[in-house]
């Protein structure tokens, strides 16, 4: 089933890798990594959100230990955000509320899938912000020395739930939508200013 999204969800990579970008620049800065967290923020809290009200999934798969909004909203606060001005960050709120699981984890593939690229983007900061990352680099690292077999259990549990060809369609629906929304989300430049202000 990871095999199926990966080829039908292709044409969504290259734009959604390429939001990347920010961060790669020879002339990347803090600010650039906090409007990184910002928007990753705002799409992923909403998103866990609406997992966990999801019938049965934290059943399949430990929801608690793949949660990484409080991770964001540390790194934020260290970066030097208040802790209320991180509640009042804007949110993503085109997310729906999952009808099941199929649906839900069409939309976890999308996060999960990014948690693949954590360890080169932290490696690479690591050598531009080092000073950041050393206090702001637990979202990065929420998947440190787990990433392969976190991505395992997901395939497996994927794989457990689109045992029907209509349950798979659904999931790969799903992602597509879950690409489209994300891509939507992260080109919202309302965060720059708040992000300009505090960097």
């Amino acid at each position: 089933m990871v095999e199926r999204l990966n080829d039908e969800t292709r044409v969504h990579h290259t734009d959604t890798d390429a939001d990347l970008d920010l961060l790669f620049r020879a002339d990347s800065t803090a600010t650039d990594y906090m409007v990184f967290l910002m928007r990753v923020y705002g799409f992923e809290s909403p998103l866990e959100s609406s997992l966990a009200m999801t019938t049965t999934l934290d059943l399949m798969l430990n929801l608690r230990e793949r949660s990484r909004a409080a991770n964001l909203a540390k790194d934020l606060m260290a970066l030097g955000l208040r802790a209320n001005q991180v509640s009042e960050l804007p949110q993503c709120l085109t997310i729906p509320n999952f009808r099941g699981a199929a649906e839900a984890l069409g939309w976890m593939y999308v996060v999960e899938r990014s948690t693949l690229a954590h360890s080169v983007i932290l490696r690479h900061l690591m050598t531009r912000l080092p000073d950041q990352m050393e206090r702001a680099s637990s979202y990065l690292q929420s998947y440190a020395g787990v990433v392969g077999r976190r991505w395992r259990e997901f395939g497996v549990t994927l794989d457990n739930v689109a045992r029907h060809p209509v349950i798979a369609d659904r999931i790969v629906a799903s992602a597509n939508e879950a690409f489209a929304c994300q891509r939507r989300w992260l080109r919202n430049d309302q965060l720059d200013s708040t992000a300009r202000a505090v960097g």
